[in-house]
């Protein structure tokens, strides 16, 4: 039956992108992603973390496709979930930034579960919502293309592991043993044991799922388990700030919390083989941005953000440059590696091809099925385009990726269209170098580039929020 689903699969990769029509359901793969909350590039072993392994994340990398240049939609939560979700960077994507806002109601911004939902696709959402950053509209998942949705629908909910509620569509779920700090219930184990149940339930449809954990996010908290094997092996500087649980043993936690995620991802790959769609589903991993500080997490003393700099709201590197993972046993080649420059806008068209289904001219995305199939050169499509990325705290930054040059423009709401630093990531990943004054041509054309790259907005103004 697993060859016979592999083969299927085989016929159907073969045909995308050849201008078929819609494959029947029985053939189009079910699909995953798996979201962590605040990882870091080099958090995990397979990206060279040495404190820890991480060994479900690293089978999974050998069995399937690791990224080295991928990029996350933002260098914080909401505008980079919101790139993940509808193919557009944050130059055209309404929720640019955290704060008091919300995806606009459909048809705008169509969400890719809303897209594969209306082709026939079983969708949920489970986890932290990544449509609000903080909301009390408990059906807006449901509206927004997600059939089941069981999780969290504010981000500030989400700084704390041991919430006091959840959300099941639209219905309140009361956690007894909860405080807030600490608890009896880790939301984020509720979250993989539902994962878990809604993939047993719907296994013989073609599904999407989107698994959005919050480890190892701002409270530094995780199951004894988890932490124990780590007790002793670091020295501590228990701290916590702004509100976060005083985590006397940051480190050890820290590390726990990365090891619950490889336990989860183990989980879900282990369940896909054990109920037999394994080859005919494609499951991704990745994290919404690069590592932070708060609870007490300190990024330098596990090189969380590997050889680059700065972590999250920074536009350099170490903000934006995360972990990616494609698994898709019978398709993907085992152990395949690429350094195509890809970013979360990417993740909706190619959703939407292995769907079999078209991609919209208007999103900003291109489709990296091509790259999965073990292609030498990049998409038609690739040719010639950059990846832009905006935020708007901290004086407001701008940076754009163009081949092996960035640029990154801080101070923007003071001196709009302000001078850039250029580097060049091919001999200086870590972007220590400005070679702006060296190569004043090409820091002027990625200059342009940020200015063409953005629509208004009038929730997000430089200088304002």
């Amino acid at each position: 039956m697993i060859r016979q689903l592999s083969a299927a699969l085989l016929i159907f990769f073969a045909s995308v992108g050849q201008g078929c029509a819609a494959p029947d359901a029985t053939d189009r793969p079910n699909i995953i992603m798996i979201l962590a909350d605040d990882l870091g590039w080099g958090d995990l072993s397979c990206y060279g973390q040495r404190n820890w392994t991480t060994p479900q994340l690293d089978r999974m990398a050998a069995e399937g496709m690791r990224f080295t240049d991928a990029y996350a939609g933002s260098t914080v939560c909401a505008p980079s979930r919101a790139t993940l979700l509808t193919g557009l960077h944050t130059g055209h994507v309404y929720m640019r930034g955290n704060g008091d806002v919300q995806f606009p109601e459909d048809p705008d911004e169509l969400t890719i579960a809303s897209m594969l939902s209306d082709a026939g696709y079983a969708t949920a959402m489970i986890g932290k919502s990544g449509l609000a950053c903080n909301s009390t509209d408990a059906m807006l998942p449901n509206r927004k293309g997600f059939d089941h949705f069981y999780g969290l629908l504010a981000h500030k909910a989400a700084h704390r592991h041991y919430p006091k509620v959840l959300f099941r569509n639209g219905e309140l779920v009361e956690l007894a043993g909860n405080s807030g700090y600490l608890g009896e219930q880790y939301a984020s184990e509720l979250f993989v044991a539902e994962a878990l149940e809604w993939i047993e339930a719907h296994h013989e449809d073609p599904f999407f799922l989107h698994l959005a954990l919050t480890p190892p996010h701002a409270d530094l908290t995780v199951p004894d388990r988890f932490a124990a094997p780590f007790r002793g092996r670091f020295e501590e500087n228990g701290r916590g700030y702004g509100g976060y649980y005083k985590q006397p043993e940051p480190r050890a936690t820290y590390a726990g919390m990365v090891a619950f995620i490889d336990d989860a991802v183990g989980q879900v790959l282990q369940r896909l083989r054990d109920i037999g769609i394994d080859e005919r589903t494609v499951v991704v991993f990745a994290s919404d941005n690069g590592p932070a500080r708060e609870g007490g997490a300190v990024i330098e003393f596990f090189d969380s953000n590997g050889p680059f700099r700065g972590g999250k709201r920074d536009l350099y590197e170490g903000g934006i440059r995360t972990p990616q993972l494609l698994w898709a046993p019978g398709f993907v080649r085992a152990g395949s590696e690429t350094s195509f420059v890809t970013a979360f806008w990417d993740l909706t068209p190619t959703f939407l091809e292995l769907a079999g289904l078209p991609t919209p001219d208007s999103l900003d995305g291109i489709s990296i099925v091509p790259i999965m199939k073990g292609a030498t050169h990049p998409p038609a499509a690739a040719t010639g385009r950059h990846l832009y990325w905006e935020f708007h705290e901290h004086g407001g930054k701008q940076a754009v990726r163009f081949g092996q040059w960035k640029a990154v423009r801080l101070n923007v709401g003071a001196v709009p269209g302000g001078p850039v630093e250029l580097f060049d990531l091919q001999a200086d990943p870590g972007e220590q170098i400005d070679l702006s004054e060296r190569y004043p041509e090409v820091a002027a054309k990625l200059a342009a580039l940020m200015d063409e790259s953005r629509t208004p907005s009038s929730r997000f103004r430089f200088g304002t929020n």
